[in-house]
């Protein structure tokens, strides 16, 4: 799990740094991508309070907690903000109370204001966390969105990865990474799959170098990130080996342990393997949508097989 700092955070959003001792935002990071609402904490009731979280403060909460007493809101700011927050934030651009402002002060923690309001800002700042926080590795390989699938093409290096994928472009599918591929796991059963900053738009093309997709193909041709369903590894054809011709096996690969389809691919020359792709990638979608050409092959085989018996 990843950290963000809460200086990025402000920048990001660009709150109002209400209480912000010098150096502490830098210094200080998020470990939580899950926020909490503490109005249950500001009515006095610290029993499993997830003080690591962010914590955002509405003007439901806000205005409750002006109800209390000022002897009561006094002892519930102590305990408060005897806790170890990484930041406050109040929406809505609403004013601190003394009391709240003075026992921040005092605890040394940062306060924050933002104009949005609350349930858009939490929307917002989620999202936010969610992409910043997913566990995140980075493979080698190629990732091409063909026909609407993402196809994680891997294999040893010269193989003729890239190559497969300039053929796929050409065929009017698109790019998202070459060489090096970011896969962040944003929900269970999701990986993404993202170019380094450094290494986007580009291919290599062994022989003729660096080439950048955008300039020679248009935007039509590239795709900025894709949820990883299939991954392709690309091997060189052994006639010892046995490789599936029926297409019932299934195999998997795990990766940020999510179980993805993978299936492999004999290559030798003369093979369009760019066309088998672009066919495995339509073959997927068609099982996906409950057509499996190979189980009804093989059972009209079996129907087949024992009228014969008969």
């Amino acid at each position: 799990m990843g950290k963000v700092s809460v200086r990025d955070l402000i920048d990001q959003f660009n709150l109002k740094e209400i209480i912000s001792p010098e150096g502490l935002a830098e210094k200080t990071f998020v470990t939580e991508k899950e926020i909490n609402r503490p109005g249950i904490q500001l009515a006095g009731y610290f029993d499993y309070f997830t003080s690591e979280r962010i914590q955002i403060i509405g003007r439901t909460e806000y205005t409750f907690f002006g109800n209390f007493s000022l002897e009561n809101r006094n002892e519930t700011l102590k305990k408060f903000f005897s806790y170890d927050i990484p930041i406050v934030i109040v929406t809505r651009g609403m004013e601190l109370r003394e009391d709240f402002y003075n026992a921040a002060k005092k605890s040394n923690v940062i306060i924050c204001s933002t104009e949005i309001i609350t349930t858009r800002f939490i929307n917002k700042l989620s999202a936010y966390l969610e992409d910043k926080m997913a566990p995140m590795e980075t493979v080698h390989g190629v990732l091409v969105d063909i026909n609407g699938v993402g196809v994680l093409i891997k294999g040893e290096s010269s193989i003729g990865k890239s190559e497969t994928a300039l053929e796929l472009i050409q065929n009017g599918n698109r790019l998202v990474a070459d060489d090096a591929v970011e896969i962040k796991r944003i929900d269970d059963g999701w990986l993404s799959g993202t170019a380094p900053e450094l290494l986007r738009n580009y291919l290599e093309i062994r022989g003729i170098g660096i080439i950048d997709i955008k300039s020679l193909y248009g935007a039509r041709a590239l795709n900025l990130n894709k949820k990883i369903e299939l991954v392709a590894y690309l091997e060189n054809w052994d006639p010892k080996k046995y490789y599936d011709r029926l297409g019932l096996d299934r195999d998997y690969e795990e990766i940020l342990g999510e179980k993805i389809e993978k299936i492999v691919i004999p290559v030798k020359p003369g093979r369009n393997t760019a066309m088998v792709l672009e066919v495995a990638a339509m073959n997927y979608i068609q099982r996906k949508t409950g057509s499996d050409a190979a189980a009804e092959f093989s059972n009209k085989l079996i129907d087949v097989i024992k009228s014969k018996e008969k």
